[in-house]
């Protein structure tokens, strides 16, 4: 009961909308930086410093506070401005978060036998539910996989090319829209990724800030939660609260095709 109550935290606590931290200060920069080679003008104003980040790093946690033991928020990547790369970093940690919270939510499910009601293929093949959540992902049809990855990559190519991008002062966090007036998809879409029925449309400036907190500080704990599963199903006894509650898997997590991707070399 306590596991369930954990796992529906989690999903239920996650974020649902996103606020333009204050401004840090109006200027312009010359930078080459991801773009390319070629340098452009960009301004700088509103977008985040180090100062900004040890602010929002005590509000998420006032015990541990701000902790960069590499140094990574005074870089420059790519030989763009400090402030772009702070942009990089926060909305990486930000996907990768919601990522893991998929990934936790999901694992769950799967371990539980918890599926769609339909048949997995257009021939009435099950989907897997004796076997453990990595391992039913190997089982799954070459196609299928193909699939998933394409919509991903659909996703990530939308997310980074659609709008003011976040290491050009876009709001951190914020995904483009897929539906509605402000989409630019030529043809229309039922729902947006982001907030697709609505819920936070009338949420205050001060609920949006509360939510994106909650969302960064279950998106830490979903990427330990979910690795703590990859590990222990690796390597026995390495994670000491989960010993005996993850089976083992002899696959390789790094490699997502290993079950077939010869059939694609070789058809």
């Amino acid at each position: 009961m306590k596991f369930t109550a954990a796992i529906l935290a989690l999903a239920l606590g996650s974020a649902s909308a996103f606020v333009q931290p204050s401004p840090a200060r109006a200027s312009t920069v010359v930078k080459g930086g991801f773009d390319g080679n070629q340098p452009m003008d960009y301004s700088k104003a509103g977008m985040q410093t180090v100062s900004d980040l040890e602010s929002l790093a005590g509000e998420l946690n006032p015990v541990v506070k701000f902790f960069d033991p590499l140094n990574l928020a005074e870089q420059e990547f790519w030989g763009d401005s400090n402030e772009a790369t702070i942009a990089f970093l926060r909305y990486s940690e930000i996907k990768h978060g919601r990522i893991a919270m998929f990934a936790f939510v999901g694992y769950c499910a799967q371990a539980n036998g918890i599926h769609w009601p339909w048949a997995m293929t257009k021939a009435g093949d099950a989907f897997p539910t004796d076997l453990s959540p990595p391992e039913q992902w190997d089982a799954i049809p070459e196609a299928a996989k193909w699939q998933i990855f394409m919509v991903i990559a659909f996703l990530e190519f939308w997310n980074e090319s659609t709008g003011t991008h976040y290491m050009r002062g876009g709001k951190i966090g914020a995904f483009p829209a897929l539906s509605g007036e402000d989409s630019p998809l030529p043809h229309p879409v039922p729902f947006n990724l982001y907030d697709p029925f609505g819920l936070s449309a009338k949420k205050s400036e001060e609920a949006k800030a509360r939510g994106l907190k909650i969302e960064i500080n279950n998106g830490r704990l979903a990427m330990l939660g979910i690795f703590g599963f990859l590990a222990e199903s690796k390597v026995p006894g390495s994670v000491p609260v989960l010993v005996g509650k993850i089976p083992a898997y002899a696959g390789d997590y790094m490699a997502p095709f290993e079950s077939n991707f010869h059939t694609m070399l070789y058809h």
